[in-house]
């Protein structure tokens, strides 16, 4: 009887030690989320707070986080400074068209090396690893010099040959810049969109293509009728992160514009704008100090709500994409 209730005795206890493991192990799970959702939500919080102060709110110590008189000053004069209609314009004539051609491209390239043997395919693979490592900047002046004297791939110096003098055209400062890229498979990170879709297609159970082409389908029906249909989420996150690009791009943007500017170089220059005397009116120096980190955060602010609406809008999408495609970190 003894040795049954000593029994009992460390039954219980061992169901207390598991209880006490298991509310530890979801406190500290809890406090880490609650950090790593601080961390992720601070930037927003922070543009939020300080972006909508009023000159009264700035001098006034006490007030930390929330406003107490709200003011729209700061997003307007940010809007203005930015040319805030104009780069978006700009932005969205560059952004939107190169992520379809972006699209395009990488699927047919991600397809083919998934489901095509060809020779050299491995070879053009680890090219097109290499390509995933190498940053733009080390062949920028060769792109440079190239979309400058822009031979049609070769034809307006067989023409040179013919008449004397060869066929260029200078296409800086145009968005066929990063179109012809996109369209070719070299837009900005398609050799990680190809290598997703790549690992995607493979996945991909083959049986599905034999009956295509049992019914009577080809390689290219197969491709349009099957496989897209079943590749929406890779679609959906390849498109997301295209998009989140080339929204972002700063470097390729700076490089080829030379008027007009997407909306990203207009906020890298901002903080430069707003010393200039001639490009904010209205307000006196010693204000336009006060004011200077409200209007940055307004700009930050209007520069990546575009995004983040379209992620709430394809999150579910992405999400199944993300998982589908094996992503990490």
């Amino acid at each position: 009887m003894k040795s049954e209730m000593n029994s009992l005795h460390r039954h219980h206890i061992m169901l207390a030690g598991v209880k006490g493991t298991k509310y530890i192990i979801g406190a500290l799970r809890f406090v880490f989320l609650v950090g790593m959702s601080f961390v992720m939500l601070y930037p927003v919080l922070f543009m939020l707070s300080s972006g909508f102060k009023s000159l009264d709110d700035i001098y006034n110590p006490t007030v930390i986080w929330i406003p107490k008189q709200f003011s729209l000053m700061p997003l307007k004069l940010a809007a203005d400074v930015m040319d805030y209609k104009n780069g978006v314009i700009k932005t969205l004539m560059m952004t939107v068209p190169s992520v379809i051609l972006q699209l395009i491209s990488v699927l047919l390239a991600g397809y083919g090396f998934a489901r095509f043997k060809f020779k050299g395919r491995k070879i053009l693979f680890g090219l097109l690893v290499f390509t995933i490592i190498v940053p733009v900047q080390s062949y920028a002046i060769p792109l440079y010099v190239n979309f400058t004297r822009f031979d049609y791939f070769g034809l307006g110096t067989v023409v040179g040959w013919i008449t004397g003098k060869a066929l260029t055209t200078n296409l800086i400062n145009t968005n066929s810049v990063f179109y012809l890229q996109a369209i070719l498979g070299a837009g900005i990170r398609s050799g990680l969109y190809i290598f997703i879709l790549r690992q995607f297609f493979r996945n991909m159970p083959v049986e599905l293509e034999e009956a295509a082409m049992i019914d009577g389908c080809g390689h290219l029906m197969t491709f349009i009728r099957i496989m897209l249909p079943n590749a929406t989420s890779m679609l959906a996150t390849v498109g997301v992160f295209s998009v989140v690009w080339y929204w972002n791009d700063y470097f390729l943007s700076s490089l080829f514009y030379r008027t007009t500017f997407p909306i990203s170089v207009n906020l890298t220059t901002l903080r430069s704008l707003l010393t200039t005397s001639n490009m904010v009116t209205g307000i006196n120096a010693q204000d336009l100090m006060f004011l200077r980190e409200p209007i940055l955060a307004c700009g930050c602010l209007i520069t990546v709500m575009p995004l983040i609406l379209l992620y709430l809008l394809a999150q579910r999408f992405f999400t199944e994409g993300v998982e589908r495609s094996g992503i990490v970190g």
